[in-house]
């Protein structure tokens, strides 16, 4: 018997360590040829590595959470007569060719639940409930809105145990029915014991960088209101004539608004090199769209979103978010945004101070659409009441490179086209 050592390669430029995420082997397990054993994670990717070698763990680096660097022993394997000579740091085994993002389950946006939400609905966590006898659906996956994964949460009901309506759906009335039937609102429930959860893989990059962004960049916020009446009467025109192309959402209507404005405002379109001291304005506007999932915040990134039309948009959008919800998302579509757009779909709330993605100096939040009366011009010279669909606008800038002036006037720029809908159009 002899002992190989497998050290860690190195798996990206500039990449001097990276984070155990998960362990499919564990010491004294049998790991096979060519076999996945454990996934490291760098800055925006999680790389499952592979055995080299046939035989049994003795010895690994270390636990999930804990950093492994470049060229140090990941793992020890005892191998059947004389093992391979150890390969040194620069040429170590290689990883699996393919990069793949934290293993999370993204659903791609219903929109009709709202049809401008970038945010992804994950499944609510396993809750003590009641627990009544099993109906047909009690296995098939959960179909419901987020406002209802929301308030059973906040129940403490297991949403597998409540049954859904015949489309399959759960709504709000069949949660009532079930907290009727199993002792109702004022039920006393078993405390839940506390938990002790350990923040690593997604979770820990998520927490680093959102600290560091509001550790190191002074935040404002300005938000504008602003009629999409019109915009949604092109968009279901559009979609009525659409063919076999994708049914757009608002997103791709709003992105291209985005990039038709950012020529005059440089300012936003932009990343703050704080260490150098240096403002990069791009050309060219790589879109991020913000996600959430049950991992965390997911950001892929539309490159030369300003190239292309409504319909490759609403392609690209629905390209990234199956290659996120099928793990196949690459570490160049995770990267190089220069200005990202987030949204919580249907729990977008009145409005919202987003947290910019660094090193990038804004991030832009559409919020939820609501019907509301408004005073609008009769057409002769007076005013009536009219029903309206409205929608606030977010942006969070980093305002030692943008002014809250300039922000301003950005978003009211935006706001032109998007109530004037025809010019996002015109070319």
């Amino acid at each position: 018997m002899a002992k190989f050592t497998f050290k860690m390669p190195d798996i990206g430029e500039g990449i001097a360590e990276a984070e155990i995420v998960q362990w499919h082997k564990a010491v004294g397990d049998t790991v096979n040829e060519d076999e996945e054993f454990v996934d490291m994670m760098t800055d925006k990717a999680t790389v499952p590595m592979e055995s080299p070698v046939t035989g049994k763990i003795v010895e690994i680096a270390g636990a999930e959470g804990d950093m492994v660097s470049i060229g140090s022993m990941l793992v020890v394997i005892e191998v059947e007569g004389e093992a391979p000579e150890d390969a040194p740091e620069d040429e170590a085994p290689a990883p699996k060719a393919e990069v793949v993002e934290e293993r999370i389950e993204v659903e791609t946006p219903d929109a009709s639940d709202a049809d401008h939400a970038l945010a992804v609905d994950p499944e609510p966590e396993p809750l003590p409930a009641p627990t009544p006898a099993p109906h047909p659906q009690q296995h098939a996956k959960v179909l419901a809105t987020p406002a209802v994964r929301a308030r059973a949460k906040d129940l403490g009901v297991d949403l597998s145990h409540v049954k859904p309506a015949e489309d399959g759906r759960i709504r709000h009335g069949d949660l009532d029915a079930f907290l009727s039937y199993n002792g109702g609102y004022g039920a006393a429930a078993p405390a839940r014991k506390d938990e002790e959860i350990k923040v690593i893989g997604m979770r820990r990059r998520i927490a680093e960088n959102m600290a560091a962004s509001k550790r190191n960049i002074p935040h404002f916020s300005y938000v504008e209101e602003c009629d999409v009446t019109a915009l949604e009467e092109l968009r279901a025109q559009l979609n009525a004539n659409r063919g076999d192309k994708p049914k757009l959402t608002i997103l791709p209507l709003l992105i291209t608004a985005i990039c038709k404005t950012l020529p005059d405002f440089p300012m936003i379109n932009a990343r703050y090199d704080d260490e150098a001291g240096v403002v990069t304005r791009y050309g060219s506007v790589n879109m991020g769209m913000a996600a959430q999932t049950d991992a965390g915040l997911m950001v892929p990134v539309i490159k030369d979103a300003q190239a292309k039309n409504l319909w490759q948009l609403a392609n690209e959008i629905a390209r990234l978010a199956e290659a996120a919800r099928t793990g196949k998302a690459k570490a160049d579509e995770m990267q190089g945004g220069t200005l990202t757009v987030t949204s919580l779909g249907p729990l977008g709330g009145v409005a919202t101070t987003p947290v910019i993605n660094r090193p990038e100096v804004a991030i832009i939040g559409p919020n939820r659409i609501i019907e509301r009366p408004m005073f609008v011009p009769d057409g002769n010279g007076g005013e009536r009441i009219e029903k309206r669909k409205l929608m606030n606008i977010s942006i969070s800038c980093d305002h030692r490179v943008v002014d809250g002036w300039d922000a301003a006037s950005f978003i009211q720029a935006v706001r032109k086209l998007i109530e004037s809908p025809a010019l996002i159009l015109v070319s």
